[in-house]
């Protein structure tokens, strides 16, 4: 359309998305426009905006199904054209789902879980290093300690149960089965929740409402007719069946009936599913029926039709929820070198991971030449112990056939010089200067800046071969150069690495804020319900759900850890820019406690939320930290003297991804 990089970046960045809780399915008003200092009389942008606009709704493409296969009676290519794939040996059908689904055709999909490749290398890990042979089948069942860490929040990359809204349940659900572990799974999707069956749920687990099933008129049928379908969630419906089984039961939906309904329940944008909805809720109520009672059971199963979960899915998924939250109590250092060998996975950022690991007491040790693989790996610590050691592909930039290309050429020996190291690899200059960049000389005695300076010294053309296993003929004289300050080298760190273990840039930070109130992130989980606070931390991730009515979500996180910051659609608009852009934050506003459930397994611990009224962007107070700013001793002295991060209080965590300090 003619339009810049900048204005398309500005524009991209005036929304909050194309997706699920976008800004009214991604439109711009002239308002966000001149807030973004974008002139709205330009003829070609109001043309390329209205195209845009007009774009909204229609497919972005045509996705092949990452596997699966169709049956047919015959042979399958003289029913449906058959092409190629990009990858090898593969194949795909021209027809779409909707296409095979009016045909008849048979198709079952294959579908494939991330932290399934997770369980996998933490098993093997579990059995190279610990000596124990596992898999799904043979771990330990019902262990309470596993239940106890989870109904504390402590939920961190375990499968389905470390976002947002399930980290707030659990302590309110407090799981102390695996048959609980199921409900969890359900409970937080649209379709109860949209169906206004959450909260009755938790009444009548909590022993505050009296567990009861709908019953028709006497005249209409007997009054238990629903028990066996309800009996097993408390006379509330929470499964997809459990839906469709009213429909038959207390509607009185034929199996034809029955059978066009689950089809409009999965069918795209929910096609034709307001057909039924008079004739569920009528046939209901003229058997006796609460009205209110039929107009939930619709809300669930248009909830259902967004996303829900059949009682089968929810207990598989338990079953993979429960296998991770065992091996993260029992091996958090496994679990943690396991999650980011499968990485990209799960909601929270590898360095979301790596900071919970560390404040379970697992020391995480920084990529090196001489001691890291292309995968995290396990080091010995002493007394049993391993250490995460993490691997090259932590590295920004840095290429898988690179990687394993250094660590073959290590089979010779350990690497003594940067020259060596390039002669016996082969490895391009940039890929060494992005090794220099995440710190992985160290082992070679230098710094950042000493392997900066050593990598700049090699030829950027490959030795001839007469001379490719010559080593240096004139070598470089030594430069004595000044350590980076911390405040450096923790930017870097984060440029290079996503991450950095030597310091968080709020401890560098904090002492300019001192006097002015602030307090830390960890000290908001034990402050009084309805006090104000206010806080101030990188953002690492933002979050609108499509169910919450327009509130933001953002988590902050400080030295100390993160927290949870809600804002009312209001406040949001009053301070999107702050909200959207800010990197660093201040965050004012009122504490909210979402109290645990009394009894039951975990401690009496809470969720809690810092609902703002006002966000400051201190943005630029980073800049500080590259500024040449005294700090606490030099990146060498601090890297080696930081021990692996005591166990704390563990907050209830949501975090995705990571936005650094770029």
């Amino acid at each position: 359309m003619g339009l810049s990089e900048d204005v398309t970046a500005t524009l991209a960045g005036a929304i909050w998305g194309a997706g699920q809780g976008s800004d009214r399915g991604g439109e711009i008003d002239e308002k966000r426009l001149r807030a973004a200092g974008i002139q709205v009389l330009d003829a070609k942008l109001m043309r390329a905006l209205h195209l845009a606009n007009a774009l909204i709704g229609f497919p972005r493409h045509l996705a092949q199904h990452v596997g699966g296969f169709v049956l047919t009676r015959g042979a399958l290519d003289e029913t449906v054209p058959i092409g190629n794939a990009a990858m090898a040996e593969r194949t795909f059908i021209e027809w779409d789902k909707d296409d095979i689904s009016v045909l008849g055709l048979l198709k079952v999909d294959v579908l494939a879980l991330g932290m399934l490749t997770a369980l996998h290398k933490a098993f093997d890990l579990v059995g190279k290093h610990h000596g124990r042979a596992l898999t799904l089948g043979t771990l330990p069942r019902e262990e309470a300690a596993v239940y106890d860490m989870l109904c504390n929040g402590d939920s961190v990359g375990v499968f389905q149960l470390e976002s947002r809204a399930q980290a707030t349940m659990l302590p309110r659900l407090k799981p102390c089965s695996f048959r609980d572990l199921a409900i969890q799974m359900a409970i937080v999707r649209p379709g109860p929740v949209q169906g206004d069956m959450v909260q009755p749920y938790l009444r009548r687990r909590d022993g505050l409402e009296a567990v009861s099933c709908p019953a028709p008129a006497p005249e209409h049928g007997p009054a238990g007719e629903l028990e066996p379908i309800l009996a097993k969630t408390l006379g509330v419906p929470l499964f997809q069946e459990q839906a469709l089984h009213i429909a038959i039961v207390a509607a009185r939906f034929t199996p034809t009936e029955a059978d066009g309904l689950r089809r409009a329940m999965a069918a795209s944008r929910r096609r034709g599913l307001q057909a039924y909805e008079g004739m569920m809720t009528q046939r209901m109520t003229a058997r006796g029926y609460d009205p209110g009672f039929a107009k939930r059971c619709f809300e669930q199963i248009k909830g259902f039709g967004e996303y829900g979960f059949p009682e089968s899915h929810a207990t598989s998924f338990a079953l993979l929820a429960y296998a991770s939250a065992w091996l993260k109590r029992h091996y958090p250092d496994v679990f943690c070198a396991a999650l980011l060998n499968a990485q990209p996975l799960g909601f929270h950022a590898p360095a979301q991971i790596v900071r919970d690991a560390r404040e379970h007491g697992v020391e995480v040790r920084e990529p090196d030449i001489n001691r890291s693989h292309w995968d995290c790996t396990l080091e010995a610590a002493g007394e049993g112990r391993y250490a995460v050691r993490l691997g090259l592909r932590m590295i920004d930039g840095l290429s898988q056939n690179a990687g394993q290309a250094l660590v073959e050429a290590r089979r010779e020996g350990l690497f003594r010089t940067v020259e060596e190291l390039r002669r016996r690899s082969g490895l391009p200059v940039d890929a060494l200067e992005k090794l220099a960049a995440a710190d992985a000389f160290r082992s070679l005695g230098h710094d950042r800046r000493q392997a900066h300076v050593a990598v700049r010294s090699v030829p950027k053309a490959k030795p001839l071969p007469l001379f490719e296993h010559v080593g240096e003929v004139v070598p470089e004289p030594t430069m004595s150069l000044p350590d980076m300050a911390l405040a450096e080298e923790t930017v870097v760190d984060s440029h290079a690495l996503g991450q950095s273990l030597k310091a968080h840039p709020m401890e560098l930070l904090r002492p300019r804020y001192a006097g002015l109130g602030i307090r830390t992130c960890a000290s908001l989980q034990t402050a009084v319900d309805g006090v104000r606070a206010s806080v101030i931390g990188v953002v690492l991730a933002h979050q609108r759900p499509e169910n919450a009515g327009g509130v933001v979500f953002l988590t902050l996180e400080d030295e100390t850890g993160t927290a949870s910051i809600m804002f009312w659609p209001s406040v949001f608009e009053k301070y999107r820019a702050a909200v959207m852009e800010g990197r660093l934050v201040r965050i004012e506003g009122r504490v909210q406690r979402l109290e645990a459930r009394p009894g039951g397994r975990g401690s009496s611990g809470s969720a809690v939320h810092l609902v703002a009224v006002r966000i400051l962007d201190q943005t630029p107070d980073l800049k500080r930290l590259t500024d040449g700013q005294p700090s606490p001793g030099s990146g060498r002295d601090r890297a080696a003297s930081l021990p692996a991060r005591k166990p704390q209080g563990r907050p209830a965590r949501a975090a995705s991804r990571s936005r650094g300090l770029h």
